[in-house]
This record gives C-alpha cells, structure tokens and sequence, in this order.
C-alpha cells in the first residue's frame, strides 16, 4: 500500500467518524456537547498537521548530514567536465 492510500484511508476514515458525529447520521443521540465539540474538530486537526510538518522539517533540517565523500566526488566530476570542454575547445 502506498503512501497516498494510507493518506486518504485515514483522512476517509477521520471525514467519517466526523460526520457521523456532527450531523448524528446513525441516530446515536449523542448530547450537545459532543456535537459542539465535533464541528471544529476539522479546524484543530489542521492546525495540528501544520505544526507537525513544520517540526518534522525543522528537524530534518536541523539534524542534516553533510556528505563529504559525495562532494568530493562531485568537484572530481567537475573538475573532469571542465577539462573535457577545454580539450573540445570551450573557453572556461
């Protein structure tokens, strides 16, 4: 299972329970409160995804590793790429 289907099984799942609470679809006869609780609950669960993105970025960020092997590499290519072009006659 993919990303994504996980993603929207589980958005599926919480849209259901939502409105099943809020508009009382299976006659539960839930009090007032439950339903007053229920109808911002969209808003909250937003909120909360935003501050966990933005700490999830924050730390991936923050724990970043530095590849210096890949570097080395990359200027070696470089390097190769430049000289390459001097022998076809590019001016670098």
């Amino acid at each position: 299972m993919t990303k994504l289907v996980e993603w929207l099984l589980g958005v599926t799942l919480v849209v259901a329970a939502w409105a099943l609470v809020t508009w009382d679809l299976l006659d539960l006869r839930l009090p007032q409160t439950y339903r007053d609780v229920a109808w911002p609950m969209p808003l909250y669960l937003l909120v909360t995804f935003g501050c966990y993105s933005l700490a999830t970025v924050g730390y991936r960020v923050a724990t970043f590793n530095d590849c210096d092997e890949a570097a080395l590499e990359l200027q070696e290519q470089i390097k190769e790429a430049k000289e390459d072009l001097r022998k076809k006659g590019l001016k670098i």
